[in-house]
């Protein structure tokens, strides 16, 4: 086939950096906010539960609606809804920045994961469907490793901003946006789904984001008021809602989330692997920048930079990662990088007051970005992989929002599992005990993805799904190996410095 845009083009380039901009801007708040925690609860006499929903308010609507997002693209126009997105979210970023109060600012929050739910998967929408074939999976494996990086280096950008002012952690988001609206309007044309036919699964969204919603206020809640009627009302609620949820997609003939996907183990195994990485690695990022700032007495900066060898390697060595998926298959990286990663957690969980960098924290972060860069890459190749040609959008989706809604879940309920409320973070003793016990069970949780990746059958990584024709192979190492060639993240032109360069 010879239709499609390039990679190795000019226009091509421009594609890939419009995409991974704009999704960049939206994986990056999911970590950036983390840094500047205490900061924003001492400027806006905020308690742990409103930082809580700070963090949550944002992923919350980005992973109730990501979803949705991919449809609208599919039926109005993908570049259309990804602009609107970019768009929507530049504007709650400005909110955000200019809040007043912490209620202000989770609600701009809120308003900011609507944006990141429209623009996510319309980034990966457009390459699907501007790429040229052949180039189509090393666009995509860039793409991720580039979204991947922002997602990582979160703390470090957002350490450097509080050494001016807490509220440029949101204000940043403008010039990006600027930049990646101009690139998707110079090399992206318009595509939809020119056979997607019915009404949109309304019910299923709105069933979706209730569950979400409601088993988030009662893991924030109950730490504080207990087993009160609106908590245990938000629990039934939240799993009423799920059950909804599961029979209205069974039953819906335009269903939102097709459950034949998970009827092939693969993509069912690599989901649940997903959902446990994701919310030990959240867990992670949450914890360790508070504990560094309050019990070691870091500044925001010196916490931020404390993560910097996990973005370097990922950067340097995320290819390499796909060439041993290709060499030896899917299972032994996605095993090893889990278990290295938690082994990595299980370093920093005795990080404690008066310990250096290099004997304290660097072999932890070091072991943590190690397994990172081994598993990430992996891990997005098995899921497009494992999925039927015709449903890779659906499936990158589900992915997504697996993730997100395990960062949510992670956020709202590690606090209370290890004891800590109200506004005992800032007591260096109770913050400590806290935070070993929410290290552990992270660590936990990367092993627990190692034993769902052992699991997955190998001849389900090495071949495509059954129900994907055989004229068209999808292979998990045929992706690992393409993404391994993907061109370096500074290679694309218009990609500023800051941006992991």
């Amino acid at each position: 086939m010879s239709d499609g845009v390039r990679l190795a083009t000019p226009r091509g380039r421009a594609l890939l950096t419009a995409t991974a901009l704009g999704s960049g801007m939206a994986f990056l708040d999911s970590t950036v906010v983390n840094v500047a925690l205490p900061t924003i609860g001492r400027e806006l006499d905020a308690g742990l539960a409103a930082l809580q929903w700070t963090v949550n308010a944002y992923t919350l609507t980005l992973a109730a609606l990501i979803l949705l997002g991919g449809s609208l693209g599919d039926r109005l126009g993908r570049r259309r809804i990804y602009l609107v997105g970019v768009v929507w979210f530049t504007v709650a970023s400005v909110l955000c920045a200019a809040a007043p109060t912490a209620e202000v600012l989770i609600a701009a929050r809120a308003l900011q994961g609507i944006g990141g739910a429209l623009l996510t998967p319309g980034a990966l929408a457009i390459l699907q469907t501007t790429m040229h074939p052949d180039d189509r999976p090393r666009a995509i494996g860039a793409w991720a490793g580039l979204t991947g990086v922002s997602g990582v280096i979160g703390p470090l950008i957002g350490g450097w901003l509080l050494e001016y002012d807490w509220r440029w952690v949101f204000a940043i988001n403008v010039p990006l946006a600027v930049v990646t609206v101009w690139l998707i309007l110079v090399s992206a044309p318009e595509s939809r789904d020119e056979e997607a036919t019915g009404r949109f699964d309304v019910a299923g969204a709105a069933l979706g984001a209730v569950a979400l919603g409601a088993s988030t206020y009662a893991l924030i809640s109950w730490p504080e008021s207990g087993a009160s009627a609106v908590n245990v009302g938000m629990a039934v609620l939240s799993v009423a809602a799920a059950a909804g949820f599961v029979y209205r997609e069974r039953v819906a003939a335009n269903p939102m989330v097709p459950l034949s996907l998970f009827s092939d183990r693969t993509f069912s195994g690599i989901n649940l692997m997903t959902l446990a990485v994701y919310a030990g690695l959240s867990g992670v990022m949450f914890f360790l920048v508070i504990q560094l700032q309050v019990t070691l007495g870091w500044s925001p900066l010196e916490a931020g930079i404390a993560t910097v060898p996990t973005t370097i390697l990922m950067l340097l060595f995320s290819g390499r990662s796909a060439d041993l998926a290709k060499r030896f298959g899917v299972r032994p990286p996605l095993v090893v990088g889990s278990l290295c990663a938690a082994v990595g957690v299980v370093l920093l969980v005795m990080v404690d007051a008066g310990d250096d960098y290099l004997t304290g924290v660097l072999p932890g972060v070091t072991l943590l970005g190690i397994g990172l860069t081994t598993l990430v890459p992996t891990l997005t190749a098995t899921v497009m992989a494992s999925a039927p040609q015709h449903l890779a959008g659906v499936a990158s989706g589900v992915n997504n929002g697996v993730a997100r809604a395990a960062g949510l879940l992670a956020v709202a309920a590690l606090p209370a599992v290890a004891g800590l409320s109200g506004a005992a973070y800032e007591d260096p003793e109770l913050l400590t005990d806290a935070y070993r016990i929410a290290m552990g069970v992270c660590a936990g949780l990367l092993a627990a993805g190692a034993v769902a990746a052992m699991t997955l059958r190998p001849r389900a990584l090495t071949e495509p799904p059954a129900t994907e024709p055989a004229a068209e192979p999808a292979t998990v190492a045929a992706a690992a190996a393409r993404a391994s060639s993907a061109p370096a993240p500074c290679s694309a032109p218009g990609l500023p410095p800051s941006h992991g360069c």
